[in-house]
């Protein structure tokens, strides 16, 4: 915005005299370094901690739409697989739905710990209720897991079921396992199955059932006019219609796990670059 003086003195140089003009802007521009290499494709691989499952819980995010796109079983309770073409076990089904039940009623809460020595630990408690209705849904949830009925907190661990009753097991899933459910359900031209370029997956979202939570991705040959999220491969366009809140909604989990998955160490940090000519 005008001319300045300055003298640039430093320990390698006595006193000097420097001239320049510029400008400025308020509207910077920020560069973000992705995870890249070993490091995103170890995200990629490594299973979400059940304290994210746990958090999103707490945060407001129903169980019937985290749960069985983050949890491949509880306690050798099996959700559905698209990828496998396997059925949900009907106890995890349950076991989902009044863990939601339980999320409006404010009767589970979640703790994180964080030990001086150790990893950090989960525990889900479950809140005392004068509630009858609520009081014996608390029991069916620690039936159907197979823990005591009188146990108020229980460590949650990754991992295979144990067979204790006085834990839950949780066998998350990655980034990639879950990437790979929703593939099994994208649709997909029907020529291209026919030509070998592509599995299977679903010829026609409409006349189809999807499997677990909505996310119907569209196909088609023209760009489309009134899309949420679109993209461009093999000359077809791929894309979420903007009036499909369902899949909106799930397309924006998904994302928000990517955001969980891609910490750690990255090969430059985050960089705002300010324009400063005119």
């Amino acid at each position: 915005m005008g001319n300045f003086t300055a003298n640039l003195i430093d320990r390698l140089t006595a006193a000097g005299t420097a001239t320049a003009a510029g400008t400025y802007t308020d509207r910077p521009t920020v560069v973000y370094s992705p995870l890249t290499g070993v490091d995103f494709l170890k995200r990629l691989m490594t299973p979400v901690p059940p304290s994210a499952v746990l958090f999103m819980l707490q945060s407001g995010y129903f169980a019937d739409r985290i749960m069985p796109i983050m949890l491949d079983s509880i306690n050798g309770l099996n959700n559905e697989s698209n990828r496998v073409q396997r059925p949900a076990d009907p106890k995890f089904t349950r076991l989902v739905e009044l863990i939601r039940e339980g999320q409006l009623a404010a009767a589970i809460q979640i703790r994180i710990e964080h030990p001086k020595e150790g990893a950090e630990s989960s525990v889900l408690i479950f809140g005392p209720s004068k509630d009858p209705q609520l009081a014996a849904r608390g029991r069916e949830i620690k039936s159907l897991l197979g823990i005591k009925p009188d146990l108020r907190e229980v460590r949650v661990n990754y991992g295979g079921y144990s067979g204790r009753d006085d834990e839950i097991d949780m066998m998350t899933r990655s980034m990639l396992q879950i990437m790979l459910e929703f593939a099994a359900v994208i649709q997909v031209p029907e020529v291209d199955v026919l030509r070998g370029k592509a599995g299977p997956g679903l010829v026609d979202t409409q006349s189809a059932a999807l499997i677990g939570p909505p996310l119907r991705v569209q196909v088609t040959d023209a760009p489309p006019r009134d899309s949420y999220v679109s993209t461009q491969y093999d000359k077809r366009w791929f894309w979420i219609a903007d009036n499909d809140i369902q899949s909106k909604y799930t397309f924006g989990i998904i994302m928000l796990l990517f955001s969980i998955a891609d910490t750690g160490v990255r090969g430059s940090p985050p960089v705002v670059t300010i324009p400063a000519n005119q």
